[in-house]
């Protein structure tokens, strides 16, 4: 059977209404495009909780600030449908732009705090994009569990916190970063790099290895930071926005010893922004 694609709220709300009076569960896996195997160990992860998977297509332009790559974000409906196809969802939903923020649209969702901070105070207004297209995508679908990557770590926890200040019904999970054998965390923006760019790249992914390894060895997480900033310029990172070891739940700043914790960075190779964590 084709996998079914519906573009309107009216649409969705529809679908899942019947599959809510035939008593199944629902699960929504929120994408910008551009799948890789990381987004289909999501859909594979909500058809392990929940009955029934809708899979969300729609590159939100409230997340790019006005330097970033919204015009060129891959766009690739058609090889995504097959991704979704084959990991088993039941459903895309891919609204235009004016169905999500039609004419007159003036509400922003902003969560303070943990959503101003490092990938927050780089990207001023990234998170209250995504918390406003996900705070919508949630109360269109009103799924049971909603399934995010981890390797967007920083997201995640910006995500449960929007949904336990606005008391949305749904449960948020999270799924394993997934990737290349090299370390490399999948992402869609990896199809900016070139040849070259891509055999340093998991560099980063190794300097937060590390990283994570010095502060549980009771290592100052500066100086172990300092230290990783150093050696990833030496591999040909032409910036690094920041790598910090911070609490697992709040993202705030701790000392040596503390766990959990999770190293964050974020790093430029070429013109191409890289971002990864990992668990302490």
């Amino acid at each position: 059977m084709a996998l079914e694609i519906v573009r309107t709220i009216v649409g969705l709300r529809a679908r899942i209404a019947e599959w809510r009076v035939a008593g199944d569960t629902v699960g929504l896996v929120p994408t910008m495009g551009a799948l890789h195997r990381g987004h289909a160990s999501l859909v594979e992860l909500s058809r392990r909780h929940c009955r029934r998977t809708v899979a969300t297509l729609f590159v939100n332009p409230k997340q790019f600030g006005p330097r970033e790559d919204f015009a060129r974000y891959p766009r690739t409906e058609d090889n995504d449908r097959d991704v979704l196809a084959a990991a088993g969802a039941d459903l895309v939903f891919a609204p235009p732009t004016d169905v999500v923020y039609p004419t007159g649209f003036a509400t922003r969702v902003d969560v303070s705090g943990i959503g101003d901070i490092l990938e927050g105070q780089v990207r001023p207004g990234f998170f209250a994009g995504v918390a406003t297209v996900v705070a919508k995508l949630l109360l269109q679908a009103l799924p049971d569990r909603a399934f995010f990557g981890e390797k967007d770590y920083q997201q995640l926890l910006v995500i449960r916190r929007l949904v336990k200040d606005l008391d949305i019904p749904v449960a948020i999970e999270g799924g394993p970063t997934i990737r290349d054998r090299d370390g490399l965390a999948l992402s869609s923006r990896n199809a900016y790099l070139s040849a070259a760019e891509r055999a340093q790249a998991p560099a980063l992914h190794a300097a937060l290895v590390r990283v994570a390894t010095r502060f549980k060895d009771g290592v100052d997480p500066d100086v172990a930071g300092a230290e990783a900033k150093t050696e990833l310029f030496a591999t040909g990172f032409a910036f690094v926005d920041y790598l910090d070891v911070r609490d697992a739940e709040t993202l705030a700043a701790i000392q040596p010893g503390h766990c959990p914790a999770r190293v964050l960075g974020a790093a430029r190779l070429g013109t191409t922004r890289l971002i990864d964590n990992v668990a302490v």
